[in-house]
């Protein structure tokens, strides 16, 4: 599988996962998908100061990339620049 077929897949996770999100104010953008089978996202909005992003980053965001992108090992979340 490619890296542009993997990237597509992932996007579609996250359009699955963003109406949950927007719903308490926050968004998800996707950064990159390195190597290590690593995809790298960043949170927007009320997700960035929540107190359980990392629990919604591996039980909704991980698993849901997971679901449409099994090669995907990990989820990092990354800090707003």
């Amino acid at each position: 599988m490619n890296t542009s077929e993997t990237k597509e897949k992932v996007l579609l996770a996250l359009e699955e996962i963003r109406p949950f999100l927007a719903s308490d104010g926050g968004d998800i953008s996707l950064v990159s998908i390195d190597k290590n089978k690593i995809a790298n996202v960043r949170l927007h909005g009320a997700c960035v100061t929540c107190t359980v992003n990392q629990m919604t980053l591996k039980q909704g965001v991980e698993m849901t990339i997971k679901k449409y992108a099994p090669e995907i090992e990990k989820v990092v979340s990354l800090e707003i620049e």
